[in-house]
């Protein structure tokens, strides 16, 4: 992800405090301009949708912006891509102190029956009755995609399938999945368990950026239980070294899935492939959505957090002006080649007057692409405003009164 910011300028004027309270800012170049590449004014071909897929998306991991998607928030089973919730609840939970890596998870009988090798399904090997160290029951879950494993993981963690159910949904919320329901760990079909693509996109991009150690366990090629050596469903590992996950899914009902992720140089896609025809032809597609994204999108840092992008003034307070910026790094994805056309703009009242607290949302900052609006984000406070003295508030009362 390339980084770079957008200089506001005269951001301080009276024109912001006093005028309609829009400041605009021009992306200067920071340095001699490239020549422009005969590519850079030719619209972006389509991506290459998958020909039989239910649900497909390609997104930005940096800015969560989808490039490129069709019924990306159509409900659908997901499958085993299950276990990708199922492992951010793990995480999430280990990261809470609920459970260690080291912990002893038992293969009870309920696990190894309804998701051992006796199943139609994906199974991990370990042995019924047998306990195996957390961290390996879950790389035997998402390298083997092991059923046992998920359901003996949940035991675990929650007691039951059905209280890890809870757990899912409830992490799932705070991701902002907002059409996801599950009722197992696995995603062996049942009744009332969906997601979305743009979900499951959410998730994986959750997953990389909240527990980057658990997400490290997809990119394992093969995984040995005993005597039995599987290796990772996911084709692309083998065909792309800048893939290093997400996870597989199949069942007769869900067709073939598979969430991709690949970083190339400091770029990271996510992809998503809903209901495909074939092993091969999920990994065919999600080869090329990703290829296809890499070639036509970038992505940039146009501000970082909690520095000063303007300092309008102050009315009735201990200091005559406040710095705002932004609180979180504030990033977009822009065709390649049009980064320097960004448009920035700050919106903030006509008059500011203390008492402002730190963090406090003032205005909002947009950044457009030939006049459609591609981020945008609150402007806040970077530190406080007292009120100021009663004969200093008197002073500035009159002049707001003039002014207006």
């Amino acid at each position: 992800m390339r980084s770079r910011s957008l200089l506001f300028v005269a951001l301080a004027t009276a024109g912001i405090v006093l005028g309609s309270g829009l400041a605009t800012a021009q992306a200067p170049a920071p340095g001699p301009a490239r020549p422009a590449a005969l590519s850079d004014n030719l619209p972006i071909p389509d991506a290459p949708a998958p020909a039989t897929s239910k649900a497909w998306l390609v997104m930005d991991y940096a800015t969560g912006q989808v490039l490129a998607g069709e019924n990306i928030d159509t409900p659908v089973e997901p499958a085993s891509i299950t276990k990708v919730m199922t492992s951010y609840v793990i995480a999430a939970e280990m990261a809470a102190g609920k459970v260690k890596p080291t912990d002893q998870v038992m293969m009870t009988e309920r696990a190894w029956r309804e998701g051992g090798a006796g199943t139609d399904g994906s199974y991990s090997g370990f042995e019924v009755n047998q306990a195996a160290p957390l961290v390996e029951m879950e790389k035997g879950m998402v390298v083997q995609s092991g059923n046992d494993a998920a359901i003996a993981l949940a035991e675990h963690v929650a007691g039951s399938e059905q209280a890890f159910a809870q757990l899912m949904n409830a992490y799932a919320k705070k991701i902002g999945m907002k059409a996801s329901h599950f009722v197992n760990p696995h995603g062996l079909t049942a009744e009332g368990h969906v997601t979305t693509a743009h979900d499951l996109a959410l998730l994986g991009r959750a997953l990389i950026r909240d527990f980057p150690e658990a997400y490290s366990y997809n990119k394992i090629k093969e995984f040995t239980v005993g005597p039995i050596t599987q290796p990772n469903r996911n084709l692309l590992l083998w065909r792309d070294p800048s893939v290093d996950g997400i996870k597989t899914g199949h069942t007769s009902s869900a067709g073939y899935c598979l969430m991709a992720s690949a970083k190339r140089g400091d770029q990271r896609l996510i992809t998503v492939v809903m209901g495909d025809t074939s092993e091969n032809q999920r990994a065919v597609d999600s080869q090329a959505l990703l290829n296809w994204g890499f070639r036509f999108y970038e992505s940039h840092q146009l501000y970082a957090a909690n520095k000063s992008l303007a300092t309008p003034k102050v009315w009735k307070g201990d200091a005559d002006s406040v710095q705002v910026g932004v609180a979180q790094p504030l990033l977009v994805s822009t065709p390649r080649g049009k980064y320097e056309r960004l448009k920035a703009s700050m919106e903030l009242p006509k008059s500011l007057v203390a008492p402002i607290a730190k963090g406090q949302k003032l205005g909002t900052v947009k950044v457009a692409l030939d006049g459609k609006v591609v981020a945008e984000a609150p402007l806040v406070a970077l530190q406080g405003v007292e009120e100021g003295g009663f004969f200093k508030r008197l002073w500035h009362a009159l002049l707001m009164w003039w002014a207006e």
